[in-house]
């Protein structure tokens, strides 16, 4: 028996006959309540932040732009908030913000949208970081428990969890596009009822939350460092925890990456459907147009995570992604203007599903590249991706009032080249010293 089979083997030997009727834990269930959850969740809160910048004006975008501030720095410290809570503690909690959120649209003012975006902002940093740690440990156990190839199965996992996600842009604005009116002279009517049936679904979602099992060893688990090591010290070791994972090369070449994956939401969220949808089909139309995205997102999270099995096949799939948003950024510098008729119409859907495909595709791969590149900090690592999300995010709301249209499509092609060529970087220093530890 080799090395590799002595660590692997069990303290109690178990014969193939009784290995058959003990099979290995399956965790595709919490894969299944994990997503439906996060589904039924951002069904409602991503519909409702497509509309924002819309129906709230300038106090949405500013909402939007405090939310993912408050996103950037407290996904500093949610790596430390997930690893005292547990994942799936974090989860719960987490999705008390985003139902808050929703609910202050109810009666959308300074006092009641500022304290929701904030608290909306810590809540979304530990969901998140939950969300990447409690999938990627499942994978890992999973395929330990099944003794099939770990690359794969976080792949299988992260596509399946990205693809029923990605439905919540499709279910969600196909709700809005049922309830939500346009009447006279640009106004909306529909918005309470629509808002007030995102609040009860995303209840369901919260208590379905509930049903996905702990991750073995997070019950009465340590704050980080050990048993020695108190509350104080977790936060006195605070600064090391963010600035460490910065010190990686492999991470500083991903940073790029992460930040455009952010902007590339923000540009949707803000510009596309503000600038680009409603001239062309009107608000009510941002629900059809984000549905197309959502689809054409879910189709390709799936699809992509069924081809992962690597780096070589995550760099080729993200190097297609980002192919296929810059070409949009490319026709909207170059050539699109909006027109009316048949044409003004199918236009922006075409967008909207090349978006979705490149989002789609980004949202699987960096979630799988970052569990298979740093599986000693799988915390810390996911906070990172969402520090720069966030930053990058708020940078959008924040300009989106002060910059044109022709501006920000500049700086998302020049961002999409960066990033591309940053990632390559790092797909031809880091491959082969990834062949070897897998």
């Amino acid at each position: 028996m080799d090395s590799r089979n002595d660590e692997e083997a069990p303290l109690v030997l178990v014969s193939g006959e009784d290995r058959k009727v003990r099979p290995g834990k399956s965790y595709t269930r919490d894969v299944h309540i994990l997503s439906i959850s996060f589904l039924l969740i951002f069904l409602a809160f991503g519909a409702a932040q497509n509309l924002e910048t819309t129906i709230n004006k300038d106090l949405g975008t500013i909402s939007l732009g405090i939310l993912y501030v408050s996103f950037m720095f407290c996904s500093m410290v949610a790596s430390l908030v997930v690893r005292l809570l547990g994942s799936k503690n974090a989860l719960l909690l987490g999705t008390s913000g985003y139902w808050l959120f929703v609910a202050a649209n109810l009666k959308p003012s300074w006092i009641t949208m500022v304290p929701a975006s904030l608290y909306l902002g810590f809540a979304a940093s530990i969901i998140w970081v939950g969300q990447g740690t409690y999938l990627t440990s499942i994978a890992r156990s999973h395929a330990k428990d099944h003794d099939v190839h770990e690359g794969s199965i976080i792949g299988v996992f992260n596509g399946e969890f990205w693809a029923i996600f990605a439905c919540h842009q499709l279910f969600g604005n196909l709700i809005t596009l049922t309830l939500l009116k346009d009447g006279k002279e640009g106004s909306t009517s529909g918005t309470t009822l629509l808002l007030l049936v995102f609040l009860i679904i995303m209840t369901f979602g919260t208590i379905l939350m509930f049903f996905i099992r702990k991750i073995e060893g997070e019950d009465g688990k340590e704050p980080v460092g050990g048993s020695s090591m108190g509350l104080v010290d977790s936060l006195v070791s605070l600064p090391r925890l963010i600035i460490t994972p910065l010190l990686d090369v492999r991470m500083l070449l991903i940073v790029p990456l992460l930040a455009y994956s952010g902007l590339q939401q923000a540009f949707v969220w803000a510009e596309f459907t503000k600038e680009i949808v409603t001239p062309a089909i009107g608000v009510s139309g941002v629900g059809g147009a984000m549905a197309v995205y959502g689809a054409l997102d879910a189709v390709c999270s799936i699809t992509a995570g069924r081809f992962t099995s690597g780096l070589s096949s995550i760099t080729f799939i993200v190097s297609g992604g980002a192919v296929a948003q810059a070409s949009v950024f490319l026709w909207l510098l170059l050539g699109y203007r909006t027109t009316s008729g048949v044409l003004g119409t199918v236009y922006p859907l075409i967008m909207a599903a090349v978006l979705g495909i490149g989002d789609g595709i980004l949202n699987t791969q960096i979630s799988a590249l970052l569990a298979l590149l740093f599986k000693h900090d799988t915390e810390g690592a996911f906070a990172q991706l969402k520090v720069w999300q966030s930053a990058s995010i708020a940078i959008v709301f924040f300009l989106s009032p002060y910059i044109s249209l022709q501006a920000m499509v500049i700086v998302m092609l020049v961002m999409v080249c960066v990033s591309l060529l940053s990632f390559l970087v790092l797909a031809l220093k880091v491959e082969s010293v990834f062949t070897r530890d897998e």
